[in-house]
């Protein structure tokens, strides 16, 4: 039997979008203009071989690639620290700087909210409770800051605190501000996570700050994630490299949420070709 060159076609296509996987799987994240070169074709035909496996759900799309996830589980810890990290340096200096010297704060899991920490270094006289101990790492070496880390159970794929234990040591206190990251977020404003032990903790912190702060990329719009953690009703500021969902920015608009974009001509242009 003769192929036509419909099935050599269609065997070229399965090919790509199998060695798509392959890489995705072992970086646990993939852009669109590096797969285009490594695999010598447009960044037009990457993008729509993105689009089909995130439809068969075997990558998850996001703005400029796509990231793996089950929609169950997420990604591993060093990955998310890899994603999107110049975004996320960026979100860590603007939301850092709406914290005045003085104040007090919760931080809670997230690579996103660890960027923030980074940040701290010339506050004066903050308080800072955390359950996640790479920010308390982070924050140590800063005498003129009082440090609690939450106690409970240690979560050791990311060092975070979570469980009962912490909630209820977190419901001790009632803080000016709660820096909160997440890892996924719907167009409708629903914040989502993916363990319901972080989730609650999450929620608690939200609870007892006066003031939420949300921080998130653009990468995180649009993820599958099973938990709600809550809307953007209890939400104050985001601060994200762009707003690029047109939903989304309605909802913010909705809570009179205060948007905060550190780079948002950039990412529109990008979003133009992408």
């Amino acid at each position: 039997m003769i192929e036509s060159p419909t099935d050599n076609q269609n065997d070229i296509v399965t090919q790509r979008r199998d060695r798509i996987l392959q890489i995705a799987r072992s970086a646990g994240s993939v852009a669109v203009e590096d797969l285009a070169d490594r695999l010598g074709v447009t960044p037009q035909t990457i993008r729509k071989d993105l689009n089909v496996l995130a439809g068969q759900s075997l990558l998850s799309r996001v703005h400029g690639g796509a990231l793996v996830t089950s929609g169950v589980d997420n990604i591993a810890y060093d990955t998310r620290r890899a994603v999107a990290s110049g975004a996320k340096a960026r979100i860590g200096a603007a939301a850092a700087a709406l914290i005045p010297d003085g104040a007090s704060l919760f931080i809670n899991i997230g690579t996103t909210t660890e960027a923030v920490a980074a940040n701290f270094s010339h506050h004066r006289n903050l308080m800072v409770i955390s359950n996640n101990l790479n920010v308390v790492d982070t924050l140590s070496a800063h005498q003129s800051m009082d440090l609690v880390s939450v106690g409970g159970k240690v979560r050791t794929v990311d060092r975070a605190v979570v469980g009962a234990l912490a909630m209820r040591f977190i419901e001790n206190f009632r803080v000016d501000y709660a820096l909160i990251g997440i890892s996924a977020l719907d167009s409708d404003g629903t914040l989502l996570d993916f363990a319901i032990d972080e989730v609650e903790v999450s929620q608690t912190i939200i609870r007892n700050a006066r003031k939420v702060i949300l921080v998130a990329d653009s990468s995180k719009v649009g993820r599958s994630a099973p938990v709600r953690v809550c809307g953007m009703e209890a939400i104050d500021f985001y601060v994200c490299d762009a707003i690029l969902d047109a939903g989304l920015k309605s909802a913010c608009e909705r809570h009179g949420v205060q948007v905060i974009e550190t780079q948002p001509s950039e990412a529109s242009n990008a979003t133009s070709q992408d």
